[in-house]
């Protein structure tokens, strides 16, 4: 890609989509978002803000790929204008999803027909790119009221590694607790007030590995799973009531399994992996008891079966109570700028969630259409992108209350 400074906010959103950033978790590459911090860290220098480098420590990678040695650095873009001022922090993330089966170039940033293609440019280098340009144009003017701050960070789309580390190691030392957190995702900048969380897990059953001409000297953990999955779909999965207005209906599904080695060998392990959608409001610590009580249910019919059941990641649901006052400065802001301003929810997890729970007033704002997110055509229009810069600079500028 060409080294020249983007002069519009379209050139910084297609210099962001050129560079590879595809999470580490999906292609096994060592510190995806590197190269890309390092171009955000030049690129807001030169244009006058102050950067910091966060490292995000104790993640060796992503767990079970080889060659996979940490995390890029995240980066805090800053604008102060005043020791008094109030901060208001933006949030977005440089990790992708992967690129196959894409019927552009994931990392081409083509301009056409009004619309800037390529992985990313929805979910969510376009909130990144909408955002940066917001501040240079916050801190090219006359001091506003507030001082503005954008982390952006990394491993959004696979553990959330990189939110996790920023609200333990860092946010405590930066000096300062925002009036308000606006996270970059989707939304056809309606503010998101409330979204799902989820947790997966992978449940094993452990079998007795056998010749296949003499399989009573084994015992299958297929057949076992057979009887897990039977469970799960009728007395856990068909069972879900819990709901929220904005978010729809609680969730679960069952989308991978592995099993087996060999036609010849009786499988001495077969592993499922579970998906399942929180509506808030539920309890989220009782999630996976609930679960696992059915599968102790089997077991108790069938003293042989033997399974576990690992965690692999959870991220709690959003209820944005708390960030009324921001909500209605947002609100006015979509007003000023000819939005409407209605107020949502969403089926998805984002970091909102994260800044909720730590007790700071949080929403989910942000151009683009989530069901362009991670297609194989992935674009945002750039008049939705223009328009989200708007809506950032209308928040850097505005005052609560």
């Amino acid at each position: 890609m060409g080294t020249a400074t983007p002069q519009s906010v379209v050139q910084t959103l297609q210099a962001m989509v050129r560079i590879n950033s595809v999470n580490s978790a999906l292609t096994g590459q060592s510190c995806a978002e590197a190269e890309l911090c390092d171009w955000l860290e030049r690129t807001a220098k030169g244009w006058g803000l102050d950067t910091r480098r966060l490292a995000v420590p104790g993640t060796p990678g992503a767990p079970g790929i080889p060659g996979v040695e940490g995390r890029a650095d995240q980066l805090l873009v800053t604008h102060e204008v005043g020791a008094d001022a109030p901060w208001l922090l933006f949030d977005s993330h440089m990790d992708t999803v992967a690129v196959e089966g894409m019927t552009v170039d994931p990392f081409g940033g083509e301009l056409r027909d009004e619309r800037i293609y390529g992985r990313g440019a929805c979910d969510t280098k376009g909130t990144g790119a909408a955002m940066l340009w917001a501040m240079k144009q916050y801190a090219d003017a006359a001091p506003g009221p507030n001082n503005t701050a954008l982390l952006f960070g990394v491993d959004e789309e696979s553990g959330m590694l990189g939110i996790a580390s920023f609200l333990k190691n860092d946010y405590p030392s930066l000096g300062f607790v925002p009036q308000g957190v606006i996270v970059g995702e989707p939304t056809e900048l309606h503010p998101v007030i409330a979204h799902n969380g989820l947790i997966r897990w992978k449940v094993t059953t452990h079998g007795v590995a056998a010749h296949s001409s003499v399989p009573h000297d084994g015992k299958s953990a297929i057949s076992m799973m057979v009887k897990l999955i039977q469970a799960i779909e009728t007395h856990y999965i068909a069972n879900l009531t819990a709901e929220h207005e904005l978010t729809g209906a609680a969730a679960c599904s069952i989308n991978v399994i592995h099993g087996g080695s060999a036609a010849n060998i009786i499988p001495d392990a077969c592993v499922i992996e579970v998906d399942r959608r929180v509506a808030p409001g539920e309890d989220f610590e009782s999630v996976l008891p609930a679960f696992k009580s059915v599968l102790d249910a089997v077991k108790e019919q069938d003293p042989s079966l033997q399974y576990t059941v690992k965690v692999v990641t959870t991220h709690a649901p959003l209820l944005a109570t708390g960030s009324e006052a921001l909500l209605t400065r947002v609100k006015r802001v979509l007003k000023d700028e000819g939005l409407a301003a209605l107020s949502l929810g969403a089926p998805f997890a984002t970091h909102a969630s994260y800044y909720c729970r730590a007790g700071l007033p949080t929403l989910v704002l942000g151009p683009g259409e989530i069901h362009k997110a991670h297609t194989k055509d992935e674009y945002i229009s750039t008049g939705q992108l223009e328009q989200g810069v708007g809506v950032y600079l209308g928040l850097m500028r505005s005052q609560i209350g």
